[in-house]
């Protein structure tokens, strides 16, 4: 018999919450796991209005609570089971010290990497991606990246400071720069409504970037879109960023830079589900700011996309040849 106010040992189930992803074990070490959960608490704290991505974690981790571990027919077997998946905790982050932090974010994803593992981390703001692709680059040298955001991040970010070169808008121009990603063979989808410099189109493109934007997007179809990404990047490592302004503020509003004309929850879940057999090896969903949100519904939302990023991990080339019995790769273009 534990203390009393405390079970002990500690009990797990639906009715029994840890503080983690659905529930999941908690643990620093994801040794055996072909997954692991990471928090990035971090914002670079320089929006002019909508400070709260730093709280995204663990607005994610409580809504993870409504989601369930199986889909069929897309995903009829339980993910977490098949991929053991681990709540590594947050990377070690004070927001607005940029430098810092990101060397933190870098140092806990190598370590999952280093694990055999698959980092799906959750923030904070978009600018978390460019030090967990350098981790991801340490392992996969030839790194790609699939960007579905409302915006392509790819601005300029000229001066000398240090917020001025890395902040939410210049994250895949430094990435490009560095060569942390393979431009040429990476692509941003979604892009739309309006922007700050009105060549940033243009800009993303001259970086080497492939540019699908939102009215490119949903004039061709998503399917459609889906099955020339799958082509573009077989054979490829592949990291996946997430930003949750992909979606319409309709449906989830509690974000830090809303634009109008996205897709519905029912439009972005189905993208994801058809780009089942890209070799993703690494993920991230950021962007979710609580004191935006309405009820949860954003932060629901993104624990669902998680489940939906370890689902393609268990079709993922590179991670499906570690599965004792991995599951059949849907029909192409397949919706639920």
């Amino acid at each position: 018999m534990g203390t009393i106010g405390f079970m002990d040992p500690p009990k797990t189930g639906p009715f029994n919450a840890l503080p983690c992803f659905m529930n999941v074990p908690q643990s620093v070490d994801p040794s055996g796991s072909l997954a692991a959960i990471l928090g990035a608490p971090f914002d670079c704290g320089m929006h002019p209005t909508r400070i709260g991505s730093r709280q995204g974690p663990a607005a994610i981790r409580e809504q993870s609570t409504l989601v369930r571990p199986f889909q069929p027919p897309h995903a009829p077997f339980n993910v977490l089971e098949m991929l053991n998946v681990v709540d590594c905790g947050n990377a070690d982050v004070t927001s607005s010290l940029i430098e810092e932090s990101f060397e933190a974010i870098e140092a806990a994803a190598t370590l999952i990497h280093q694990a055999g593992a698959a980092p799906v981390a959750f923030g904070g703001d978009g600018s978390i991606s460019l030090p967990l692709m350098r981790a991801a680059k340490t392992r996969y040298p030839n790194l790609s990246v699939l960007h579905i955001d409302a915006h392509t991040d790819t601005y300029r970010g000229d001066g000398n400071a240090i917020h001025h070169r890395y902040n939410v808008a210049t994250t895949f121009t430094r990435a490009a720069e560095e060569g942390t990603v393979d431009a040429a063979q990476s692509f941003h989808v979604g892009p739309r409504g309006t922007v700050m410099v009105g060549d940033v189109f243009d800009h993303t493109r001259e970086q080497g970037y492939g540019l699908i934007p939102g009215k490119d997007l949903f004039g061709k179809g998503l399917m459609e879109t889906a099955a020339e990404l799958r082509a573009a990047m077989s054979g490829r490592p592949v990291y996946l960023c997430f930003d949750m302004d992909f979606f319409d503020p309709s449906c989830a509003p509690g974000v830090c830079t809303p634009t109008w004309g996205g897709a519905s929850a029912r439009e972005g879940l189905d993208l994801l589900h058809a780009l089942a057999g890209i070799d993703f090896v690494a993920f991230d969903i950021n962007t979710v700011s609580p004191p935006h949100d309405v009820g949860g519904m954003t932060a629901f939302l993104a624990a669902t996309v998680a489940l939906e990023c370890l689902t393609l991990a268990c079709f993922s080339p590179s991670i499906r040849q570690r599965i004792a019995n991995p599951p059949a790769i849907p029909a192409q273009g397949s919706q639920t």
